[in-house]
């Protein structure tokens, strides 16, 4: 599975941001994916799931986030909005089976206070 991480930038606090994960490869509409992130100095945290429509946020960012997906294109979603400086990390896309080999180069997000 190849997965392309793209819209991460610079924002401000309380700004949005919509990143996007382009799938390709040996993955269809009912791989389950997922959003990762890590900042520096800190372990890597799951931030969304997306698994045959069903969605989950950890660890309580349900009222700030929104994962969705495309099945036509393969592409995963994560709307953020009220962004907060410590929503700063690298942001990953991943898909089933979990795993390095199934994971993106990330796209970097700045929230600036």
């Amino acid at each position: 599975v190849q997965l392309v991480e793209s819209g991460g930038g610079l924002v401000q606090t309380g700004g949005s941001l919509r990143l996007s994960c382009a799938a390709s490869g040996a993955i269809d509409g009912t791989t389950a994916m997922a959003w990762y992130r890590q900042a520096p100095g800190k372990e890597r945290e799951l931030v969304a799931t997306w698994s045959r429509g069903h969605k989950t946020y950890y660890p309580a960012n349900s009222d700030r986030f929104t994962i969705s997906r495309d099945n036509i294109t393969n592409t995963l979603y994560l709307e953020m909005n009220n962004l907060k400086p410590e929503d700063t990390a690298m942001y990953y896309c991943e898909a089933s089976p979990w795993g390095p080999g199934n994971r993106g180069q990330g796209t970097q997000v700045t929230v600036s206070s």
